[in-house]
């Protein structure tokens, strides 16, 4: 057909879509991608973990948590997680109510309670799937200070972008995030 080239238009007279965009579109495109595999990825782990041990992933680091710092406080145990001290809370009942931590009160003052693993806790923490942090928080703690001091400047800007309306999100554990309803 005479005059497609000039005229912008395919054969059957529609206007051509230009399939190719623009290089920072498209790296966008391509972080986006690299968010999504990191999203699945962690989903996956996350299901990994529930069904290994029936527990899941926040429960996991828990464990790992106390067994690396027997007689841990909640607080303590909370500020190690990055999660409201209530969020704590409610994982370190479930795992009471499943004999797979106890909660121990100082004798010096009854306010302060104390975690340990029981026996079953310190079992199923040697047969549960790595890294029990998850994979995302093990892939963080790995990255040099610089890089993580980039990445976090650079999320910051991402989420400026954005306008996050519900900033309580930050401190829900990744597997309640990301569990499916």
């Amino acid at each position: 057909m005479k005059g497609t080239k000039e005229s912008g238009k395919s054969a059957n007279n529609r206007p051509r879509r230009n399939s190719s965009r623009k290089p920072d579109q498209q790296l966008a495109l391509t972080v986006l991608m690299k968010f999504r595999l990191i999203v699945n990825s962690a989903k996956r782990h996350f299901k990994w973990v529930e069904n290994q041990c029936g527990i899941n992933g926040a429960q996991l680091w828990v464990l790992w948590e106390i067994n690396e710092a027997p007689g841990l406080r909640v607080s303590e145990l909370s500020t190690a997680m990055a999660m409201h001290q209530s969020t704590a809370s409610n994982l370190i009942e479930k795992l009471v109510r499943s004999k797979l931590i106890t909660r121990k009160r100082a004798r010096s003052d009854q306010r302060v309670v104390t975690l340990f693993l029981t026996e079953a806790g310190r079992a199923l923490l040697r047969r549960a799937p790595r890294p029990a942090r998850g994979r995302l928080p093990e892939a963080l703690y790995q990255l040099p200070r610089n890089a993580l001091s980039e990445l976090d400047k650079l999320l910051e800007r991402v989420l400026h972008e954005m306008g996050p309306t519900e900033k309580a999100s930050m401190r829900k554990p990744l597997a309640e995030l990301l569990a499916s309803k």
